[in-house]
């Protein structure tokens, strides 16, 4: 990139800064103490650039958020004329801002059914947690103070502050320094059929077995009077991209309607675009939930802020008249005019370059031309829908045997693929892929043939230390 000046920027400084001062969200400590991090000084359309000038193809997309690719002037534009305008307004009791407003609207207009209410937060963790003391709240507002439980998934991610953190299921987010809510907070298997399917079994008996593991649960903590919610990512993300069997959602979704239980979606990730909606649930998976949570790519990663979008049903609750009620909830920056403003122009430029459309054409492409890869050795499956992908790594393909957890084989493959000019996440045994989606078939193609040739080396490396012999 011809006007990127490095000459301003001291590498070594910048990590010797970074490591000393600087405590990085899931920071492998031993690591990290010794490799820093890579400093990122710019951003254009799909590709980012470190200190040194190198450019990266970022199919990670920031962190499932870059929708809208980066450095877009008119969000930039967007984002100046609001902070000038107005850079804060107090959001509680009885203020609010014109960008809050309109995108309040805007959020009921395209959300689904009758989710028709919001409560702005300043991310995705934040908005998990509103839905979890709403939940609360709303159960004692109609007088079932007993229904406290809560039912996730392991392998689930929610977020990362106290009870998304727990509301989570991912073993390696729970270790044994952190303490987490285990008394109301409770975990089903997880829909990976690859994985967890019996010998022999059938989608549809796998999808029977957890069908009744939830059954069994609810009578477990005491009927369905003591359950008040059970939180899904429509596609698990960060557990490994896990697109479940057909018809698991919606018949867990059924349960939970037969159980007066409130089902809430975490479409952080996937709202937005990710797989060609605006919302997943419905539009993807045929249902509708109670309760929606989202960040991410509602300002796809320019300004911090989330959303929580909840039904009429619930909202007649809370807003009973003459109940003398106050939600005693919420956060200085919840529908913060600049955040909001930046959402309201993401959303625009969403609609305005058919960026939805763009995933539905591209997206199938994509997932096709992922697919060759499993003719590689290692590659055990490459699964997931549209603009959000992974693939898994094995030891041994016949039997799904991994690698050590100490070969970290995926990041094995991700600094590989770093010094070929591409971004991939990743975590353990996997690669994980979520660009933005701008990208095209040619872009398609980079990252595939880039990522075989990191796979491919990776595979060398493991022949020439003995680790590999397939």
């Amino acid at each position: 990139m011809s006007d990127l000046d490095t000459t301003q920027y001291d590498t070594k400084a910048i990590i010797a800064k970074d490591k000393a001062h600087h405590l990085h969200p899931w920071q492998v400590f031993d690591v990290f103490r010794d490799e820093g991090a890579m400093p990122i000084v710019k951003g254009e359309g799909s590709y980012i650039f470190d200190s040194e000038g190198r450019k990266y193809f970022d199919a990670v997309g920031g962190l499932w958020c870059n929708n809208i690719g980066l450095g877009r002037k008119e969000m930039a534009e967007a984002i100046a004329e609001q902070a000038y305008t107005m850079s804060y307004a107090s959001p509680f009791v009885d203020l609010t801002n014109v960008p809050a407003a309109e995108l309040a609207a805007k959020l009921a207009e395209l959300a689904p059914g009758p989710l028709n209410h919001v409560f702005f937060t300043c991310g995705g963790s934040t908005a998990v947690d509103t839905a979890f003391r709403m939940i609360h709240y709303y159960q004692n507002c109609r007088g079932k103070h007993d229904k406290k439980h809560i039912i996730s998934r392991i392998n689930s991610y929610h977020g990362t502050t106290y009870a998304a953190m727990s509301i989570g299921g991912k073993p390696g987010d729970h270790p044994p320094e952190f303490d987490f809510i285990s008394d109301t907070i409770h975990h089903l298997s997880y829909p990976n059929y690859y994985r967890c399917a019996g010998e022999g079994m059938s989608e549809s008996e796998f999808v029977d077995t957890l069908i009744r593991e939830f059954e069994d649960k609810i009578e477990e903590l005491g009927g369905a009077d003591k359950v008040a919610a059970f939180f899904a990512e429509p596609i698990m993300g960060a557990g490994g991209v896990i697109v479940a069997p057909d018809g698991y959602l919606k018949r867990m979704y059924d349960i939970c309607k037969a159980n007066d239980i409130l089902y809430v979606s975490d479409e952080v990730v996937t709202a937005f675009g990710r797989l060609g909606h605006w919302f997943a649930s419905e539009d993807e998976f045929g249902i509708v939930p109670d309760m929606i949570t989202s960040a991410k790519g509602l300002t796809s990663g320019y300004q911090p802020l989330g959303a929580l979008l909840f039904s009429d049903e619930i909202w007649d609750v809370l807003n009973a008249e003459n109940s003398g009620r106050c939600f005693a909830h919420g956060f200085t920056y919840s529908g913060h005019p600049v955040a909001c403003a930046a959402a309201l122009k993401n959303i625009e430029i969403l609609e305005r370059e058919k960026l939805l459309e763009n995933v539905k054409d591209v997206g199938p492409y994509f997932e096709q031309q992922l697919k060759t890869l499993e003719d590689l050795p290692i590659v055990g499956q490459v699964r997931g829908r549209k603009f959000m992908v992974c693939v898994e790594y094995v030891a041994d393909k016949k039997t799904k045997a991994l690698f050590p957890e100490e070969l970290d084989i995926g990041k094995r493959i991700s600094n590989h693929a770093d010094e070929l000019g591409l971004i991939t996440r990743a975590i353990v045994h996997l690669n994980v892929m979520s660009p933005p989606l701008t990208m095209d078939k040619s872009e398609v193609d980079f990252v595939v043939s880039t990522l075989r040739q990191a796979i491919e080396n990776t595979i060398a490396e493991l022949r020439d230390e003995g680790h590999f012999s397939g």
